[in-house]
């Protein structure tokens, strides 16, 4: 870790992330796919085939269901950083073994809103199954910005430029002074957003298609 005295850049190249979200939102298959494209794995594993890497206890494979925590350590795609990942329990029966991992955390993907608020743990949501028939991608980011925050934002290069530099200078007064100097805002502004919890990126995918998931370990290399 660098040097964290005043007018230095700390930058930290290892960090703690859990995925979070409700029964049967994906979790398990999107570590898969994590694993998998950080190369920790040659084959993805499903839940329903009772196979996947993390759920290893035989009653997890047997009700397809995340009992216990699980963590595997990746090394990021552009290799200049290593991540710990956290597969939590979304079944409420089990919540208490989740609840636990907040207290270690760096970053935090998916929601659980109020838990994260209240340890002020920075997100990116990963907003999954977006392969499945009627998804619209406008409308579920629409409603990430009523029912959590405004900051909710396109963060997988799909929006125009313009477009989404003023979502994020909308977030807070000091970034829009930056855009309306320069016309954009810096990486290390977007990384102060991030950590304050003022801008949530968004990335949108099928973890079962590993579709999206390239582009969410990249917002957390870039980013984290």
């Amino acid at each position: 870790m660098a040097d964290t005295s005043e007018n230095t850049t700390v930058t930290k190249q290892h960090i703690c992330t859990a995925l979070l979200a409700h029964v049967d939102a994906g979790k398990t298959t999107l570590s898969e796919s994590i694993l998998y494209l950080c190369g920790n794995i040659r084959k993805l594993g499903r839940v329903d085939h009772r196979n996947a890497f993390l759920d290893t206890n035989s009653l997890e494979r047997s009700r397809g269901i995340t009992i216990f925590s699980k963590q595997a350590v990746v090394e990021l795609p552009k290799k200049q950083m290593k991540m710990t990942i956290l597969d939590t329990p979304g079944h409420v029966d089990f919540s208490a073994e989740m609840e636990r991992t907040l207290q270690v955390l760096d970053y935090a993907i998916r929601t659980l809103w109020n838990l994260l608020k209240r340890y002020r743990i920075p997100v990116f949501l990963f907003i999954n199954k977006m392969d499945q028939n009627g998804t619209d991608r406008a409308a579920r980011l629409e409603e990430l910005k009523q029912k959590l925050d405004d900051g909710c934002i396109a963060f997988d290069g799909a929006e125009e430029k313009d477009t989404f530099w003023e979502n994020i200078a909308m977030c807070d007064e000091d970034a829009l002074g930056e855009y309306l100097e320069h016309g954009e805002i810096s990486k290390e502004m977007l990384i102060r957003l991030i950590a304050e919890r003022k801008v949530f990126p968004c990335y949108f995918g099928s973890a079962l298609k590993v579709e999206g998931v390239q582009e969410l370990l990249e917002g957390l290399e870039e980013y984290a």
